[in-house]
Parts: structure tokens; sequence; C-alpha cells
């Protein structure tokens, strides 16, 4: 078996890949299992999470400013260039492990509001 930078646990089915985007604050996170079918979703605040159980859990991570939702990929996006990705990956890849091992919906019924009034 070869070193691998990839985080593997063999006792769930899940392997997360990673990949860089043109920000280096965010990075995409491909768990090879379908999360919003054909749509995306972002949510900029936690308080827009509340109609997402996994995006709520991914903003309780320290350093977590944004989480964007894709048909099969999950973008998170870090407070600052100072916080090292390698220190909330790990985080990150148990709470997306955990959450897909729950079997809960990824967002529920509840449309989260467009208005942009808050300043």
């Amino acid at each position: 078996s070869h070193p691998c930078s990839c985080f593997s646990f063999p006792a769930r089915s899940l392997f997360i890949q990673t990949q860089d985007t043109p920000n280096p604050n965010s990075l995409k996170f491909i768990p090879g299992k379908e999360v919003l079918e054909s749509r995306t979703m972002e949510f900029s605040t936690p308080a827009a999470a509340f109609c997402s159980p996994l995006a709520r859990q991914l903003f309780r991570i320290e350093g977590v400013k944004s989480v964007f939702f894709g048909p099969d990929f999950i973008t998170i996006t870090k407070e600052s260039e100072d916080l090292d990705w390698n220190l909330l990956k790990p985080d990150i890849y148990a709470t997306i492990m955990d959450f897909f091992a729950s079997g809960l919906p990824i967002v529920t019924d509840e449309a989260p509001r467009t208005d942009t009034g808050e300043s």
C-alpha cells in the first residue's frame, strides 16, 4: 500500500477527495456521493444554514466562513489565509463522513431566505 495524502477511513464507505479552487481560502471536498442533485446552495452565515443540518454542522468547525453545496461537491471557505487547511481538514472530513453515515437529509424542505437585508 502506498502512502497517500488523502484521508481514508476503512470503517466508513466514504472516500473524500479535495480539489483546489482559484481562491486559496476555498477548498472543494468531493465525497463521491450526490450532494444536491442538480442545483447549488450557498450558505454565507450560520443563520443562513438553518435549512441544512450538514451546513450547520460544518459552521460549528472553528475557522469555517462559508459553505457551498454543488451537485456532487461541498466547497468550504475559511476565514483567513492564516488558517492552515491541514488543521481544518480533519474536522471537515469527519463532519462530512459522520453526516453521510447518519442518513439525514442534506437540506430540509425549508427554503433559505434570499433577502440580503442584513448589514
